[in-house]
């Protein structure tokens, strides 16, 4: 994702995170049931569903991919379904009012932060450790081929020293210690052995960079999962909320 993509996401997960932390100055036991309770509950969740079910199907279904990509990219469809989650989960937490006294409330309360931090987390830090991984990629291939470059002219250069030495040494009558002539300022051994750190150094931290990135597959996985907790969750609340009795619009 773009840079003003990122910061507009950061600034929503920020409000998200400040709504929830309201409930330290702010509770309303009733507003959950209320009519503007009710349009907040309904509305988050099908903002946080409805794009993520969409999502995942034209993800998987390869048929209906090859139609909606020729309008939609997969690119966009995921940035909607970011903007929408975070946008649900702001409304979501406005539906509870702040009350978090039930069991059921404190996990759907948790599991929307955990699901939106860990998929906010997981998709940035991927960004940015894919990105730092062809960076340095493309480097490490730069410095091999200025290696092997380097190898040929030093190798070159010292072949010449030794023919011109030999030469030297055979008209050493004619000439002075001064008169053998100076190597062309050809690769030394030093700037090769600089050369071959640097690209020990960035294979050291590409082996680093991919276990991250291995690691945060782990951290996608936990997202999924949280997701689908949530998904449950959600379902259990909606269910239990039409058993009871909904107060909406009262």
């Amino acid at each position: 994702m773009q840079t003003r993509d990122a910061k507009a996401v950061g600034l929503l997960v920020v409000l998200m995170l400040t709504v929830w932390l309201g409930f330290l100055v702010h509770r309303s036991p009733r507003f959950a049931g209320s009519g503007w309770g009710g349009f907040f509950g309904v509305s988050g969740a099908a903002l946080m569903l409805v794009p993520l079910a969409t999502y995942m199907v034209v993800k998987r279904v390869k048929r209906l991919k090859r139609r909606v990509t020729r309008l939609i990219s997969m690119p966009t469809l995921l940035s909607i379904h970011i903007y929408t989650a975070l946008t649900g989960s702001i409304l979501v937490l406005l539906h509870s009012g702040h009350k978090f006294d039930s069991p059921l409330g404190m996990a759907l309360t948790g599991t929307v932060l955990l699901a939106v931090m860990s998929g906010f987390v997981g998709r940035y830090l991927m960004t940015h450790i894919n990105r730092g991984l062809r960076e340095k990629r493309d480097m490490l291939q730069r410095l091999k081929t200025i290696y092997e470059a380097k190898q040929v002219e030093f190798s070159r250069s010292s072949l010449q020293l030794v023919a011109t030495t030999s030469d030297a040494r055979e008209t050493t009558s004619e000439a002075g210690p001064d008169q053998f002539g100076t190597p062309p300022s050809d690769p030394t051994p030093s700037q090769l052995n600089d050369l071959v750190g640097g690209i020990a150094d960035l294979e050291y931290s590409i082996a680093v960079h991919d276990q991250f990135k291995s690691w945060f597959l782990k951290w996608l996985t936990f997202h999924k999962m949280i997701t689908i907790v949530l998904c449950a969750l959600l379902a259990f609340h909606v269910a239990s909320g039409i058993y009871y009795g909904l107060r909406w619009f009262e």
